[in-house]
Order: structure tokens, then sequence, then C-alpha cells
């Protein structure tokens, strides 16, 4: 049986999820008796809590809406704050959606009737952004053990599960039989949400490294290691480091990477290709669809675009979206790739491939394989490939 403490806390939870509790059905759900029930429900009354009997044929307990919490003493900015944040928790990846649900029910029925009528008026719907396959979610224990351990500066140690054989160490062989991987240990830094997933940012101990972990495929060991000091995230600002990772900076140096980019740790976080074009669009127009670049109007119906992507067919795909004539400013390998996707879209409306030629064009461009079955350039990320990291383009 729970200890005391834990038992009043667990009641005075499940009194706050509804409003009628038959006495035999909190027994149940506690695990103890309905005389214990009795007992615990007169030590909350004690503690101040308006604990209401009620009789009939399952007579139970309730407890009175507008209890006083002193903690919680909202003002109407936060109580919408609070409201907001608990029901956009369910886009968050990180499985907490029903836990979310019971707070926002049990912190509404202790706030005064005036906040409440404003809790219920805030109705809305979060809808996550749609992707190819479901968002893999993470359990709220995993994500306190890891938070645990970078607040401690402790080594973690952790299984690391691959989504597929090619992304475990050394390719993978697919035999079940196989032994298990020995466990990871790193140092663990930061854990970080990024496009409805969880990051762990950490220095992994054997490849003297920084790594960018999916918190989904961790399954932390006890007991942890020492404690350890904290190293500088490369460039000092972890945002900064990430969302260079995910663009490529810190690790592509191919062909395709923009002259005076950084691939090393010390790197800008900057896209590793960049250019610079003229489109006949009206800035207004074309910023309106630019999230990540510089637009600069030229004239009432002409701007200069300055734009990054994870490559450079990537980058000149993207420019090509506007439904205008497009003159290419610089770089060179921009104005290569332009030349490269207008074969390629050639051919493809004309039913032709051009097989070898096309794929040493695309190599040349900053795409491994290029051509039919080509793959993206991976950023350091464990277990991420390009598909997913160069969605900023």
């Amino acid at each position: 049986m729970p200890k005391t403490s834990a038992r009043l806390l667990s009641l005075l939870s499940l009194l706050q999820v509804r409003r009628d509790w038959p006495g035999t059905l909190l027994a149940e759900r506690l695990g103890i008796s309905p005389r214990t029930v009795r007992r615990d429900v007169d030590r909350l009354r004690e503690l101040g809590y308006p604990i209401v009997a009620f009789r009939g044929p399952e007579g139970g307990y309730r407890l009175d809406a507008g209890a006083e919490l002193p903690p919680l003493l909202f003002d109407d900015d936060q109580a919408v704050a609070l409201a907001l944040a608990l029901q956009l928790a369910t886009t968050t990846g990180a499985g907490i959606e029903e836990a979310a649900a019971r707070a926002l029910t049990t912190v509404r029925q202790v706030m005064p009737a005036r906040l409440r009528h404003r809790i219920d008026a805030l109705q809305f719907t979060a809808v996550e952004q749609p992707a190819n396959r479901p968002e893999p979610q993470v359990g709220s224990g995993v994500l306190v053990a890891l938070s645990a351990a970078v607040h401690a500066r402790e080594v973690l140690r952790f299984d690391y599960a691959a989504g597929s054989p090619q992304e475990a160490d050394g390719g993978g062989s697919g035999d079940d039989t196989a032994p298990s991987p020995p466990p990871r240990r790193a140092e663990p830094h930061h854990l970080v949400a990024w496009g409805g997933r969880w990051y762990l940012v950490a220095w992994d101990l054997d490849r003297e490294d920084w790594r960018t972990f999916r918190a989904d495929r961790i399954t932390p060991r006890t007991p942890s290691g020492p404690r350890f000091t904290p190293r500088g995230v490369p460039g000092g600002d972890v945002a900064a480091f990430v969302v260079g990772r995910f663009r490529g900076s810190h690790e592509f140096r191919g062909p395709g990477a923009a002259s005076g980019d950084s691939g090393g740790p010390s790197g800008s976080g900057d896209w590793p290709c960049r250019g610079e074009v003229i489109l006949d669009l009206p800035a207004a127009v074309v910023s309106r669809y630019t999230r990540d670049g510089i637009v600069e109007a030229l004239g009432p119906d002409r701007c200069r675009l300055v734009l990054g992507s994870w490559s450079w067919p990537g980058l000149a795909a993207a420019i090509g979206r506007f439904d205008a004539d497009i003159e290419v400013v610089g770089p060179a390998e921009l104005r290569d790739a332009f030349a490269h996707l207008a074969r390629r879209y050639a051919d493809a409306a004309t039913g032709r491939r051009h097989g070898a030629e096309g794929r040493g064009s695309a190599a040349a461009c900053g795409v491994e394989g290029g051509g039919q079955g080509g793959r993206g350039v991976c950023v350091e990320v464990e277990g991420e490939g390009l598909g997913r990291a160069a969605q900023g383009a």
C-alpha cells in the first residue's frame, strides 16, 4: 500500500478529475478499503479541502469547485497562457496528451468562476503539420530521465535503437541473432524540441564528438555514470548549433558546399549553399512565401532574393517555385544547378533519361548518388537523414 502522503495526493488528483466519485470506485482505483478512503477524506478535510459526501446507492464524494489553493493564484493573462499551453501539449510529441488534459481539468476546478468561464471560452483545435508518417512519441519518463541527467551533469548510459539496419554503426546485417551493441555513453548537455520531435544534444564519449540523438530512440540505463564538467556547445548557442546541424553546415563539406561555409564545430549554422537571384515579382509577394531568406525591393515588380538550402539543386528548385523570370546573380554553382534541373525537367517532359550523365551532374551540385535513387548528404544527427533535416529550404 502506498504511503499516506502519496495516497492522499492520488486521492486528491482523482477527486479533481470528475465531479462525483462513488466510494467503492475510489477504493478500487487506489487499491485500498472503503474505510481507508473515509479516513483519507477526513485528512484532506483537515487540510482545508472542501470535500462533500453524497448519499445514494453509490454514495461517494466530490471536491467542491473553487477550492482555494494559495500557490495557484492566476491573473487573467496567466490563466489564458496556462490554458493555451496545456491544450497545445497535444502537439509536442512528448506523449503527455492525457496528462495535459487532466492537468487542465484540475487547474480549472480550483480557479474562481470568472477565470473558469474565460478558459472555457478559449476553445481551439491544435492541428499538427501533415507528415508522411506519424511522428514518434516519446514517453514522459524518458524526457524526465534525460532532463534529470542534463541537470545533474551525469554521464548518460543508454541503448539507442536504429531506425533501420543501415543506420546502425557499421551498417548492420539485419540478423536477429547478432549480439546487441554496447550501450552508448554521452555527456548530456541540452534537451531540445525541434519540428515535433525531441533531441538530446550530447558529447559522445566513445566517438569524442558532438551528437544529436533522437529522444524517441533512447532507452536510458541505470545507474547513470559519474558527474562531468560541462563543455561549451560549439558557437556558444545551442539553438544555433542545432539549426546548423539540421542545415548541414556542421557536417557537409562536399563539392556542393558554398565557399566560405564552415563545416567544423565552430560553424555559423548557416545553410551550406546560399545564392542570390533577381525575380520579376514584387518584394511583397516574394517575402510572403520566403521563410528564411532576404528580400529586397528593386522596383514595383522586381526584387532581389538571397536564399539558402542544403544543396545547390535544392536551392534552385526552391527558387524555381516562383512563377517568374529569374536572373542568377551568383554564385556559379547556382547557375550550374539551374542548368542541371533544366535538363532534368526537359527529360521528364519528353520521357528521356540521361542516366549516368544526370547522376554525375547532381553529384557535382552536392547530392550523393544523384539521378534515380540518389540519397541526400546526411547531417550529423544520430538516425536522422537529409529527408528530415532539409525541410527548411
